[in-house]
């Protein structure tokens, strides 16, 4: 039997789509998981059996909306052009900028002028 795969919805072109949608995924996430919370409640209090149908389609539903979240995430993080490396990059540079002194600072920058250009020769 082949697995189920999510509908894939168009993931939204703008960075307020993309925010909007992450929101509106946050919270229809919270309810999904609302519902498993309050269902199995309901059966721990009348000692019931677990309505395996129920539950794996909920489930079902919450890997799909995650899923969708994180195709958001990653195209908000494509439109707004940055990524974990390039922000931790940008971190860095303000910490040694801070560090350093201006003449440590002007020679660092010579230096990976000089390597940037080299790389940029052979590429």
């Amino acid at each position: 039997m082949a697995a189920l795969e999510p509908m894939m919805l168009p993931v939204p072109d703008t960075i307020q789509g993309c925010r909007t949608h992450l929101v509106d995924l946050q919270a229809e996430i919270a309810s999904i998981k609302i519902q498993i919370a309050t269902a199995d409640m309901e059966r721990q209090s009348r000692r019931g059996a677990v309505d395996a149908h129920a539950f794996h389609r909920a489930r079902t539903a919450l890997r799909f909306k995650q899923q969708e979240m994180g195709r958001v995430a990653a195209r908000l993080a494509e439109l707004s052009g940055e990524t974990p490396r390039d922000r931790f990059k940008d971190m860095l540079i303000g910490v040694l900028r801070e560090q350093l002194s201006d003449d440590a600072w002007q020679s660092a920058m010579t230096v990976a002028r000089q390597r940037n250009a080299q790389v940029a020769g052979h590429g």
